[in-house]
């Protein structure tokens, strides 16, 4: 066979060569720009003065530290309570909202697409509160009462399991819906008989007005947590981690500054010491993995939520916590921190 012979078969297998080394060179370069692009232009997080960790975090602008040299701007929104918070996630005005546990689960279950992917605290934040010369004393007193509550927050869910565990429904009590810092005055000037409370509010009527905590339970407290929507963990995994890579250094900077950080705290707040000292005293920032312990407490909120119709009677209470609750981000963060100590 002639020279010329074979160099016309081996051109067609060359030229097919090429062409396949060009699609696979082009498809490598299309998707390392895509892994390029896959990072969002800004992200956008709330700060709450009932999430201390938030503060620390804005403050010291440990995200923006971190994301600087990506080209990824931070956007900071105030949340004044969990159903705030909330409304923010569901809006997209925020990518990461503050809320308590068990009212993540009511955003949940009311088609909110959110995950809870971070403990901020294990606070005793909520209590029931009257003023200093009320005669209520007990819960069962609160029958045919005025109450100023925030619907959607964790002192509402306080409130309900409260009523429930000496026999009453919210039926029982005339509910006053006001927002917190509402709350707080509607008390004080004697509008209302009683308030669902929320620190720091709650702390600044018992020390500054003498309001008495008549009803105090830790145990129906719901953890704070962190939640990012669905949508922007989708997209962004690594990025959710940086997030809670930056809570972490926040947490653990007020761990190890307790007196900067009440300072900060009380600075960024606007409170007296005395106020936040008070509210820290009743704040544990020591642990922050999500799991089975808040899966129970919220659970258990979920069980009277549905009794007082507040979330659908017929739902999967366990399901919904279950599709909540995304321990995955903070057990990586967690485990990195470990293996680089």
């Amino acid at each position: 066979m002639s020279n010329q012979k074979l160099n016309n078969q081996k051109r067609p297998r060359l030229a097919l060569l090429v062409a396949v080394l060009i699609i696979i060179n082009a498809a490598m370069s299309a998707s390392c720009s895509r892994r390029a692009s896959v990072k969002p232009a800004i992200i956008r997080l709330d700060y709450a003065y009932y999430n201390p960790v938030s503060l620390v975090l804005k403050d010291k602008k440990f995200l923006e530290q971190d994301l600087a040299s990506d080209g990824i701007s931070v956007e900071w929104t105030q949340s004044l309570g969990s159903n705030k918070a909330l409304e923010l996630l569901n809006s997209k005005s925020v990518d990461f909202g503050s809320t308590a546990g068990a009212a993540a689960l009511i955003g949940k279950a009311n088609g909110n697409p959110i995950k809870a992917i971070y403990v901020y605290s294990r606070p005793e934040w909520t209590a029931l509160v009257v003023r200093k010369d009320s005669s209520i004393t007990k819960v069962a007193d609160l029958k045919g009462k005025k109450v100023a509550v925030t619907r959607g927050t964790d002192p509402h869910i306080f409130l309900l399991r409260a009523l429930h565990e000496s026999g009453l429904t919210e039926k029982d009590i005339e509910m006053v819906v006001l927002q917190h810092p509402d709350g707080r005055i509607a008390l004080e000037k004697g509008d209302v008989d009683a308030w669902a409370g929320l620190d720091p509010m709650m702390a600044q009527t018992e020390l500054q007005s003498g309001s008495r905590l008549f009803y105090r339970n830790v145990n129906f407290n719901s953890y704070g947590v962190l939640n990012v929507r669905e949508e922007f963990a989708r997209q962004y995994p690594a990025y959710v981690e940086r997030v809670l890579t930056a809570y972490e250094k926040a947490r653990l900077w007020a761990l190890r500054n307790p007196e900067e950080f009440r300072k900060l705290f009380a600075t960024d707040a606007k409170l007296d010491d005395s106020v936040v000292t008070k509210v820290l005293e009743r704040t544990d920032l020591t642990n922050s993995t999500i799991g089975d312990n808040q899966r129970q407490v919220i659970i258990a909120s979920g069980d009277v939520l549905k009794q007082n119709n507040v979330i659908d009677s017929g739902g999967d209470v366990n399901a919904t916590v279950n599709s909540l609750i995304d321990p995955q981000y903070v057990r990586d963060v967690v485990n990195k921190n470990l293996a680089q100590k």
